[in-house]
């Protein structure tokens, strides 16, 4: 039978300003390790630790625009774009402009698979 997720949980996200990161699938969520699905509302002039994860990352804009910085350097996804960070890649996310935007992991987000770099 399927299983509807009725809401989701809002999670503390790194970053030197507040944003908000409602899950809905995940293993806060759901008890889902294989996938996470979430929802984020980024402030203008967020910007959180570079990290070098263990999962994919697709992000999809849904207002705003998401920076992705990487060793190859920035991009700016926009509204109704899309970017894919693969697993093992350095990368930081920032908001400038701040950004409302859909983040699918695979496997599913944890804080000990993200490895975020040290203050």
């Amino acid at each position: 039978m399927p299983t509807l997720i009725a809401k989701p949980t809002r999670i503390e996200a790194a970053g030197n300003k507040p944003k908000i990161i409602d899950e809905h699938i995940g293993r806060v969520n759901s008890g889902t390790v294989g996938v996470s699905i979430a929802h984020m509302t980024s402030p203008a002039g967020w910007i959180e630790p570079g990290q070098t994860p263990e999962f994919d990352e697709y992000t999809l804009v849904l207002s705003g625009v998401l920076r992705v910085s990487s060793h190859g350097g920035d991009i700016d996804v926009r509204v109704g774009q899309a970017v894919i960070v693969h697993a093992g890649e350095w990368v930081r996310y920032s908001t400038p402009e701040g950004a409302d935007y859909i983040s699918v992991c695979i496997p599913g987000f944890s804080p000990a698979t993200v490895h975020r770099d040290s203050a």
